[in-house]
């Protein structure tokens, strides 16, 4: 039985406005920004045949600084139309907790409202990984899923339920189970899900060198090749703080018969915040 639970907000304040209506402005400010998509999302309500989003892989800085690039992923996804569940992976910063947590059940707040955990997701997940793999305490002061949340509620409101998964152990074998674990859930169940991948790139170095070491990481996740993209962020000593979930959104996507990861958009956050010397990179990327 899991345990239902209520997540509050970790971040709020401090990665994005902790207040309704200027969340809404700032979410609003990242589509429309000149490195975002240029314009407010458009939603479908359905999705095309032959290019259904399989996954996305999104930054997850403070949404003043990676919020315009990740707004093109979710430019995307609400022409898609989204889904019913969205599996969310991101890295541990924290250490604490299970290596590899799915949250428990129950529900996560953020300033625009109350989203539900799809708990028999979660259910069937434990089967799959082991009960040891539900675990609460690698959530409570992680920040890569939960800036995620805002844009998909400016999207879809509260209507959505999620899964969020956090990965502390991002080893190349650990990222695959965990992919085979989600599509063997999702073929069990029979739910429409998009997984959302969170991870940074370059970390702390020159615009300059950030350009050059993303561009080899993009090159490899747009080869749909999730070896060379584990290799070619192993083989540099420059961090990737997702690996993991990167890794664990391809293996899913190829298992659901992707054909093609594209580059929605790349900047660092020089580009947003001005300055050269010390940079984070930033990627959307969307996988059909």
């Amino acid at each position: 039985m899991l345990k239902r639970i209520r997540r509050f907000p970790s971040v709020a304040g401090i990665f994005y406005e902790p207040d309704k209506d200027t969340l809404r402005s700032q979410i609003e400010w990242c589509f429309q920004h000149p490195l975002g998509p240029g314009k407010l999302p458009e939603k479908s309500g359905k999705t095309k045949e032959g290019d259904e989003i399989k996954a996305l892989i999104v930054p997850h800085a403070g949404v003043m600084y990676s919020g315009p690039i990740a707004a093109h992923a979710y430019y995307e996804l609400g022409l898609s139309g989204g889904a019913e569940t969205f599996v969310i992976i991101g890295p541990n910063h924290t250490g604490l907790g299970a290596p590899l947590a799915v949250y428990p059940g129950g529900e996560w707040v953020t300033p625009l409202g109350t989203i539900s955990v799809d708990e028999e997701f979660v259910e069937k997940l434990a089967q799959l990984l082991g009960e040891e793999s539900i675990d609460e305490k690698a959530h409570l002061f992680e920040h890569s899923i939960e800036v995620q949340l805002p844009f998909l509620q400016y999207l879809f409101g509260n209507s959505f339920r999620i899964v969020a998964i956090t990965m502390y152990d991002q080893s190349i074998g650990n990222a695959k189970r965990l992919a085979e674990a989600v599509y063997e859930a999702e073929k069990e169940l029979d739910k429409r899900i998009v997984v959302i991948a969170t991870s940074d790139l370059s970390h702390y170095v020159t615009r300059d060198e950030a350009y050059q070491y993303d561009k080899r990481i993009i090159s490899a996740i747009e080869e749909l090749d999730a070896a060379k993209v584990y290799e070619t962020i192993m083989d540099n000593t420059l961090p990737v703080c997702g690996p993991g979930p990167i890794v664990a959104a391809i293996h899913y996507s190829l298992l659901r018969g992707a054909q093609q990861a594209k580059l929605l958009a790349y900047a660092t956050s020089g580009d947003i915040a001005g300055g050269d010397t010390s940079v984070v990179g930033y990627a959307s990327i969307k996988i059909t």
